[in-house]
């Protein structure tokens, strides 16, 4: 069992930045594949960001790439969200999640763990 707990979320004026944590508990976090996904309003959960369980690899959205960076720290059990140039659009609830299969995913169904969310506002 692994229990996500998201934090850093908050407002921001669009073009800023705000860096999203995730705290993971259990003692094999390292063998986790993570991502990060969002929901706005009035839309479906999507995809944002996945790293490999060492972080060798990672996947990105089109919409976030180049804007967004994706981190892990196994020793903390800990997962990063780097969002610079935050756009209105951008604005969404975002999640953590967790796989024990090693290989990243892109799908929301293919996590198993997810944490209670975190919400973000860029505004105009």
């Amino acid at each position: 069992q692994v229990q996500l707990v998201e934090s850093g979320g908050g407002l921001v004026e669009a073009g800023g930045s705000l860096r999203l944590s995730c705290a993971a508990s259990g003692r094999t976090f390292s063998s986790y594949a993570v991502a990060w996904f969002r929901q706005g309003p009035g839309k479906e959960r999507e995809f944002v960001a996945a790293m490999s369980t060492a972080g060798r690899r990672t996947s990105y959205a089109d919409s976030v790439k180049g804007r967004f960076i994706i981190s892990r720290d196994n020793v903390k059990n800990m997962v990063y969200l780097q969002m610079n140039s935050l756009k209105p659009e951008d604005t969404a609830v975002y999640y953590c999640a967790a796989t024990p299969r090693g290989a990243y995913a892109v799908a929301a169904d293919d996590y198993d763990y997810w944490g209670q969310g975190t919400q973000v506002t860029a505004s105009s």
